[in-house]
C-alpha cells in the first residue's frame, strides 16, 4: 500500500482477489492488481490533496470496504488501510462476521454490513488471532 500511496494513488478495492504472490525467484514479492477503481488522491503537478466529497455511492467490495466508504465519503489512504486490516483478518480467520448477512436489497445488505462494522471494536475483530496480528 505504501508504494501505491507514495505514487499518489488510492486503490479503493482492497480484497484477496486483487493480490498475487510471485513465483520462482519472485516468491517474496506481493503484487497488487486491478486498478480499475483506483484514483489519484493528490494532484500530480500541485501535490494538493483531493477535496472531501460526500454522498458518493459505495466504491469497492462491501466485505472489505471502510466505514467511510459505506457512508459515501470520498476515500483516502486511511480507507485503503482499513480495508487492508479487514483483509488481513479475513485471511487469518477465513471469514468476517458480516459475510453471511442476508437482506432483500443490496442497499439493505450494505446498511447491515455497515452497522456490524460500526459495532465491532478492533479488539473484538482480532479476537482469537495470534499475538502479532491481534
Amino acid at each position: 500500500m505504501e508504494t501505491i500511496h507514495n505514487r499518489g494513488f488510492i486503490h479503493r478495492d482492497i480484497k484477496s482477489d486483487n493480490f498475487l504472490i510471485g513465483a520462482g525467484d519472485k516468491i517474496n514479492k506481493l503484487y497488487a492488481i486491478d486498478f480499475g477503481l483506483s484514483k489519484r488522491y493528490v494532484h500530480p503537478h500541485t501535490g494538493e490533496h483531493i477535496l472531501i466529497k460526500k454522498h458518493k455511492g459505495l466504491i469497492g467490495t462491501a466485505r472489505f470496504a471502510s466505514i467511510n466508504a459505506h457512508l459515501g465519503l470520498e476515500q483516502s489512504r486511511r480507507d485503503d488501510l482499513q480495508a487492508l486490516g479487514y483483509l488481513m483478518i479475513y485471511l487469518a480467520k477465513g471469514e468476517l462476521p458480516w459475510q453471511k448477512i442476508k437482506a432483500k436489497t443490496k442497499q439493505q445488505k450494505y446498511k447491515k454490513i455497515l452497522d456490524m462494522k460500526d459495532a465491532y471494536t478492533p479488539e473484538a475483530l482480532a479476537e482469537g488471532l495470534p499475538g502479532k496480528l491481534a
